[in-house]
């Protein structure tokens, strides 16, 4: 593979990873939308809008999908310069923002 072209597939690769794969559906309760993201290894915000419990409320977006990274050296075959050295991201953390609407129509 071209150096090129590594990078674009890493870039690719980091983009995908980069979004929360939970949509909210109409049969999913807002308590599945958090556990799933959180599964997935998000540290979950919450915005919600009126008083009632978690329980009643349902999910109006997922937003602010953000992603750290670090280089760091890969190990392993096929791969790597003349100097033996190629850096890849890892995920040290994810975040996003669940908005909620608990005003109890």
């Amino acid at each position: 593979m071209t150096a090129r072209r590594t990078t674009a597939t890493f870039a690719a690769v980091a983009a995908f990873m980069a979004a929360p794969a939970a949509i909210a559906s109409a049969e999913e309760t807002a308590q599945d939308t958090i556990a799933d993201l959180q599964r997935q290894g998000y540290t979950v915000t919450l915005d919600k809008m009126g008083t009632g419990p978690i329980s009643t409320c349902i999910v109006t977006s997922v937003r602010n999908p953000h992603t750290m990274t670090q280089w760091v050296p890969y190990v392993g075959p096929g791969l790597g310069t003349a100097d033996g050295t190629f850096l890849v991201p890892e995920v040290t953390s994810q975040s996003v923002t669940v908005s909620l609407d608990c005003t109890q129509r």
